[in-house]
């Protein structure tokens, strides 16, 4: 017990002396005894005031529970009234745990779909790429560079590899279709066929389903040996780019020999893929026209990739019709440009020697020159379909997934 006396009670209409047991506010801090509001907020009505308070930075005499007369803050929710209590739950549109930016479609973070939709959220915004993507990339157009990105890589792979590109397509590309085109002036049997017809009275010469024979039989073996030949031209090409868009030594040897050992899967692909067109042709050229189009990618993914290279050739065409059509389309005109331009100076060219050059030896010397000036001629035709599609490839890799030329040339083994 205390020996103090009682406080005095104060007279009525007074507010009580501030105190420990009193309902101000006591100068020296909370009294043991005291009890704050704890645990769960209240259930009750939610429109009544917190017990903890009105919120930092609220103005003084603010009210949830009273509308304001100047409208709702900006930025509400269209429907938001201050005095429902939210259930504790997040606001209205705000994204699910675990989202990111950019989505993902469902894969990992940093990794796409290898084909289907794009890994990014549609076109990016200007100085923006998506994670794992270099935009100054010297082989890997990035996606939104459009088509001006596109030559900037194909000129510069040019700049860069010229020096082995040239002697690797003439040895693999320009010299087996000069040879092929004397080989089949040789076997040409139209002037004995003209000498017979002028001697005889016969409508076709005794040997004509032979010579015709031996001579189809020939050209196809040849072009079959040819074919295998340019695979290492096309498989060492490719190498050269690669590694120097990834700053990586090449040579003239690293790069025949790096042909050679995948020059045999690559030519048979390349086989089957002609038998398609060429069945695809035979019904009414369009359909080998498609089917040239969506199988342009496929050597690039058998030397990358080395597995399925024809279903995942028709669904980069597919998933990606429009950009993969413009660019091989491009390719293609160049291509058949540069090839008819040399197709018919051979033509004009070889006509001053008549239906045999071979006879003597100085139109024989005459036909093979024009031959060879020919072939060098659609030399440019060639570089520019290396490049052209190798490029493509790569950009299409681009809108699948993280990649640059590094990564590219790693692949490549």
């Amino acid at each position: 017990m205390s020996d103090q006396p009682p406080p005095a009670a104060p007279p009525p209409g007074q507010p009580d002396p501030p105190g420990p047991h009193s309902g101000g506010v006591n100068p020296s801090g909370p009294h043991p005894d005291e009890r704050g509001p704890t645990g769960p907020p209240p259930t009750g009505d939610s429109t009544g005031p917190s017990p903890w308070g009105p919120p930092p930075g609220t103005p003084p005499g603010w009210d949830p529970s009273v509308p304001s007369a100047e409208g709702p803050p900006p930025g509400t929710p269209p429907g938001w009234d201050p005095s429902v209590p939210s259930a504790w739950g997040p606001p209205p549109g705000a994204p699910p745990q675990g989202w990111v930016f950019p989505p993902t479609g469902g894969y990992p973070i940093g990794a796409g779909p290898y084909g289907g939709q794009p890994w990014y959220p549609g076109p990016p915004a200007a100085g923006w790429y998506p994670p794992g993507l270099d935009p100054a990339d010297r082989l890997v157009t990035p996606p939104g560079a459009g088509l001006s990105g596109w030559f900037d890589r194909c000129a510069g792979a040019v700049r860069r590899g010229w020096r082995l590109l040239l002697p690797i397509l003439l040895l693999t590309q320009v010299l087996p279709a000069a040879v092929l085109s004397v080989l089949s002036l040789g076997l040409d049997p139209t002037a004995k066929w003209e000498t017979t017809a002028a001697e005889e009275s016969t409508s076709l010469p005794d040997t004509f389903f032979i010579d015709l024979a031996t001579m189809f039989l020939v050209l196809i073996g040849g072009s079959l040996l040819i074919g295998l030949v340019q695979a290492v031209g096309w498989a060492a090409g490719t190498w050269v780019i690669t590694r120097q868009a990834a700053g990586e030594p090449v040579s003239l040897g690293d790069a025949l020999r790096y042909g050679l050992r995948r020059a045999l899967g690559l030519w048979g692909w390349t086989l089957l893929i002609g038998v398609i067109i060429g069945v695809g042709v035979c019904f009414c050229v369009l359909p080998g026209i498609y089917l040239a189009f969506a199988l342009s990618m496929a050597g690039p993914v058998y030397l990358f990739e080395r597995q399925n290279p024809i279903g995942r050739s028709f669904r980069m065409f597919h998933d990606r019709l429009g950009l993969l059509l413009g660019r091989v389309a491009l390719v293609a005109a160049a291509v058949i440009v540069g090839t008819l331009v040399a197709s018919v100076l051979e033509g004009v060219g070889s006509a001053p020697f008549g239906v045999d050059p071979l006879a003597t030896p100085g139109s024989a010397i005459g036909v093979v020159l024009v031959i060879a000036v020919s072939a060098v001629l659609a030399l440019p035709a060639h570089l520019v379909q290396l490049v052209g599609l190798l490029v493509t490839y790569a950009e299409q890799r681009a809108q699948e997934g993280p990649v640059n030329a590094a990564g590219l040339a790693a692949e490549l083994g």
